[in-house]
């Protein structure tokens, strides 16, 4: 990095943290702090980071976003993210200029259980994802792919039981290894295909001092860079979420693959450490060259006061020093930044309205936690999404699901159910937490924490139009028998700020959806999305 762009990065970060108030689209200031600008808007008025003047403002991308995996290719760069319980999960996004970012194929089409942090690599011509899972047991797969849009193959079980955050690197003498949470790592196969060899431990992550808050040690997210004579290891300590000072990144580098490895005098590189912060909880970082031949690091964090949005990805400059280490320049991140010159902008994200003149599984909706044959209940037809039904309620229907990234939106749907069917519009966190409404012929059915509740009358039958409001977890339900022409209120409102992980656990975020239960097919049209 430039001397020239360090004096435009220090002028950029003049001001501290600002908050964002209920459904402005302009972040309001906290006490003492100067005002960020305004977000650029895309798709659906959805905020995008670029502000269009040689700047950007993170979230990077925003919603729910975690543990991002980025891989430099040439001139493309992707980039996917713990998809949890959704699937087809493990959607591939694609920039050429490291901050406009378009969603492609998802990876990973088969339910092999909750999808933590991934690697992402490219060895030998030959695409590879290794994948932690939570399940019965827990595990790490890895499946490949020539072409990085896939066919991937299916994914192998590489019977790793005690550990999690795999990332995959390439020693100084071609040796291949994944490194593990705990400061522990394997050796790879040639072809990165199976383990060989035990699990041995290599690294004891730097402590932080006793009296910080924060979650637990929990050194995971491990992240091996080669450049110049070293190699460097980031990894992340403190805990995920909590305490919104916990999590943090730091850094050691080693001469080899097989260490020893030295601390960073500077350790933590990034770490909240006042709630008045627009970022809390950062870690899992990585780092990645742009266009220009500046270095970046992409991590992720909560947004001052939106647990329910999941952790999203951000993005901070940062500066080799003279003595062989780096440091990160980006201070809270609250205020734009010089974006990296050089590289092809690309419309930034996709409309989450649909026509439903085409099914985008994977990029656009998932499927939560969804049975070896759920992608078969959908189908699109004459401009309609038929769901068929599942479950009795959203707790075991498998709903479709949404990614949204802004704190206030909204979203409407033509819903028509089959006789005896039930169907309608949710924010949901998981099969526990959620909360919406949903109707049958004779009545509606309201969700509230994961349980259903009123059974007012349903004056409009088997059709209706739908609208579910969240202005900064308010949310408001409204209702138009004509096809959107007229509207009514519903008798029923809901607060969703604590629908997230620090309550329910599951590092999740709320996002919308629909849901179709009990028997025959429900059939959508027209869903609109637009943030507010």
């Amino acid at each position: 990095m430039t001397i020239s762009r360090r004096d435009a990065l220090t002028g950029a970060l003049a001001g501290s943290a600002v908050a964002l108030g209920p459904g402005s689209a302009v972040a309001a200031p906290l006490a003492g702090s100067a005002t960020a600008p305004e977000w650029k808007r895309g798709f659906d008025n959805q905020r995008i980071a670029d502000l269009g003047d040689g700047r950007f403002l993170n979230p990077l991308i925003a919603g729910d976003r975690p543990d991002p995996a980025i891989l430099k290719d040439g001139a493309d760069y992707y980039m996917t993210f713990s998809t949890f319980d959704s699937y087809p999960g493990l959607t591939i996004w694609h920039s050429r200029d490291l901050i406009n970012w378009q969603p492609r194929e998802a990876a990973l089409r088969r339910n092999i259980g909750s999808v933590w942090a991934v690697s992402l690599e490219k060895h030998a011509g030959r695409y590879f994802l290794y994948i932690p899972v939570k399940a019965q047991p827990n595990s790490i797969f890895v499946i490949h792919a020539d072409t990085i849009d896939g066919p991937w193959s299916d994914p192998i079980d590489l019977k790793l039981h005690d550990h999690i955050d795999p990332c995959h690197a390439v020693g100084e003498d071609g040796s291949r290894w994944l490194f593990l949470s705990g400061g522990d790592r394997i050796r790879l196969a040639e072809d990165g295909l199976s383990t060989a060899g035990p699990v041995e431990h290599v690294y004891d992550p730097w402590r932080y001092p006793d009296d910080w808050d924060v979650e637990g040690f929990s050194p995971e997210g491990p992240k091996i860079h080669r450049h110049g004579d070293w190699f460097y290891m980031l990894t992340a300590v403190g805990g995920t979420a909590g305490p919104p000072t916990g999590h943090m990144v730091i850094a050691a580098r080693s001469r080899s693959i097989h260490g020893p490895w030295e601390q960073h005098p500077a350790n933590p590189l990034v770490r909240t450490t006042s709630l008045d912060e627009r970022w809390w909880s950062r870690g899992h970082a990585s780092l990645v060259e742009a266009p220009d031949k500046s270095w970046w690091a992409v991590y992720h964090g909560y947004e001052n006061g939106l647990w329910t949005l999941g952790r999203q990805t951000l993005l901070d400059p940062v500066q080799w020093t003279e003595d062989g280490w780096f440091r990160m320049m980006g201070g809270d991140l609250s205020q734009p930044l010089p974006k990296p010159r050089g590289g092809q902008a690309l419309p930034h994200g996709m409309a989450l309205s649909d026509d439903f003149s085409t099914l985008r599984l994977g990029a656009k909706w998932n499927f939560f936690r969804p049975a070896p044959d759920e992608a078969s209940r959908a189908r699109v037809e004459d401009g309609a999404l038929l769901l068929q039904g599942r479950g009795t309620a959203p707790v075991d229907s498998s709903p479709l699901l949404l990614t949204a990234g802004d704190p206030s939106y909204m979203f409407e749907c033509d819903i028509e159910i089959a006789p005896g069917g039930t169907a309608g519009l949710l924010l949901f966190y998981d099969d526990k937490l959620y909360c919406g409404l949903g109707f049958d012929e004779a009545r509606f059915v309201t969700h509230q924490y994961g349980l259903e509740r009123g059974r007012p009358a349903n004056p409009h039958g088997r059709r209706m139009r739908m609208r579910v409001v969240n202005r900064h977890h308010i949310v408001s339900y409204h209702l138009s028998g004509d096809g959107g022409r007229s509207w009514s209120r519903f008798d029923r409102g809901m607060e969703v700020s604590g629908y997230h992980h620090n309550v329910r656990g599951g590092f999740l975020m709320l996002r919308p959806g629909l849901y179709a239960a009990g028997p025959g097919e429900a059939r959508f049209r027209d869903f609109r999305f637009r943030a507010l």
